[in-house]
Parts: structure tokens; C-alpha cells; sequence
């Protein structure tokens, strides 16, 4: 990759609630916020998110997606939520065949719009909606060493001024999220995002040894606990792949009384 691009692994909370003005969402939003002032405003940004999952994997690639609501219960302002920004084509088709270039294959969607794994993040950190967006699904047998091999294939990509976002969750119990807090609950919580930064961030350790311990995330302590089903997990296998590196920044935030993480890679640059 002869372009910089930035790659953030982002834990986006709990469906609309971080726009409505939820309080166990304030140190999320201010992240997020934080993030955003800190990075040079991208050309363009390529969303990886949990609330998609294709049999291949599936780019969005109309010029003018509308937007998915895909949560219930929520109040009706929640369904009134705009977020236009425009869609990117061309990208779409590079993402596509970087992928076709790697040996997976990959389709393009010119139909889908975005779900809230990208409107409700990005209207944080990029309210104005003026950037190209486009989304790439995960693959719906949540493989770990697919994702890895997605974001490997990434690598390829040469666009300038490229934001790829993982929007996931480093903890993603619901039924922890919505019971009593509990002293074991949060040391669980905390055992598997100490185990998780370790993973991601320290310099000293072989990239080999990274990429198994991602490739065997089960493993990790209290992994099935933070992660019953592996889907807000998947994006940060993604943004891994395609760093290939240890992160340069984690941060951490306590969403919804779970302490969550997110992580910042600087990649690539024209030497």
C-alpha cells in the first residue's frame, strides 16, 4: 500500500441509543469525537460492520444508499435519523477486485443501503455526511481466519486518503449489558479486553504469534462470555489483516457499564 490509510477498530454501542443521548453511551461519544478531531478528514471511508453478514463477501455499491434501521424498540426520532452521505462506486469495485485478487470471492451490491454499524457512528465523528462511504459485509460463517484474509487482501487497495472503519464491539453480551452489575461479570469483562490489548497492541510480540492468537480468539479468557456469537468481533480480524501490525493507539471507554475497547493503525505511505 503505497497511500496512507488510517484503520480504526471502533465498539459503535448499543444500536441508536449513542445519538439519543444515553448516558452509558457519553464516554463512547466522546471518544469517538476525540478520534475523529485527531485524524486528517479522509477522502473516503470503507466500513466493515457487525450488522452485516453475506455467504461472500458483499461491498455496497450504489452511488446513493439510503439508510437501514435495523434496530427495534427504540423511540420514533430513532427512525427519522438521516445520514446522506454519498455512496463511492469506484471504490467498490477496487474492494472487490482486491478481493477476487486474493482468491475470495466477492460480490457487489448496488441495491443495499447502510445500517446503523455505519450511519450511527460516522454522524458522531462525521456529522456533516459530506464523505463517500462504502460498506463491506462479513462473511456469515464468521470465520476468524476468513476476516484475517479479507484484511490482508486490503492491502492492495491504493486509494488516498483512506479511513477504514471495523465498527463492532470489544464486548458484546446482551444479556450481561441489561442484567445487575456483578463483580465477577466486570472481571470477566476485564480479563478478555486486558488479554484483547495485549493481542493488538504489544510491539514486542511476533506478528505470527498475533495473528494466531486472533485466528484462535476462542481461546482467550472468558472469550465466549464477552462474545456468544463472534459477530462484533469479526471487523477488528478485518482492521488486523490489513494492518498487519501492532496497533499505534487503543483506547478504552465504558459502554453501557462494560469497559470496551478501540484501536488506531496508521498503514502504509508513500516513501
Amino acid at each position: 500500500m503505497s497511500t496512507q490509510t488510517d484503520v480504526l477498530f471502533i465498539s459503535h454501542g448499543g444500536g441508536p441509543m449513542p445519538l439519543l443521548g444515553d448516558p452509558g453511551h457519553r464516554e463512547m461519544v466522546d471518544t469517538l469525537t476525540q478520534i475523529a478531531g485527531k485524524l486528517r478528514k479522509p477522502s473516503a471511508i470503507l466500513v466493515i460492520s457487525a450488522h452485516w453478514e453475506e455467504a461472500v463477501p458483499t461491498i455496497t455499491a450504489g452511488a446513493h444508499p439510503s439508510l437501514i434501521y435495523d434496530y427495534y424498540g427504540f423511540p420514533p426520532e430513532s427512525y427519522e435519523i438521516q445520514y446522506p452521505s454519498p455512496g463511492e462506486p469506484a471504490l467498490a469495485g477496487q474492494i472487490a477486485a482486491a478481493l477476487e485478487r486474493a482468491g475470495l470471492p466477492a460480490r457487489l451490491d448496488r441495491e443495499r443501503g447502510f445500517d446503523h454499524g455505519l450511519f450511527v457512528p460516522l454522524k458522531l465523528m462525521y456529522p456533516d455526511a459530506d464523505i463517500p462511504c462504502v460498506q463491506l459485509s462479513l462473511v456469515n460463517t464468521l470465520d476468524a481466519e476468513t476476516h484475517l484474509a479479507m484484511g490482508r487482501a486490503l492491502q492492495s487497495l491504493d486509494y488516498e486518503n483512506l479511513l477504514v472503519i471495523g465498527s463492532g464491539f470489544s464486548f458484546h453480551n446482551m444479556r450481561a449489558f441489561y442484567s445487575a452489575v456483578s463483580s465477577d461479570d466486570e472481571a470477566r469483562n476485564q480479563a478478555f479486553e486486558a488479554w484483547l490489548e495485549e493481542t493488538c497492541s504489544d510491539p514486542a510480540m511476533p506478528e505470527s504469534q498475533r495473528e494466531d492468537r486472533l485466528a484462535h480468539w476462542d481461546q482467550a479468557p472468558h472469550a465466549r462470555f464477552c462474545h456468544p456469537r463472534e459477530e462484533h468481533l469479526m471487523p477488528l480480524h478485518v482492521c488486523y489483516g490489513l494492518a498487519g501490525k501492532a496497533s499505534d493507539e487503543h483506547l478504552s471507554a465504558q459502554i453501557l457499564g462494560k469497559m470496551s475497547g478501540m484501536y488506531y493503525w496508521q498503514v502504509g505511505g508513500r516513501n
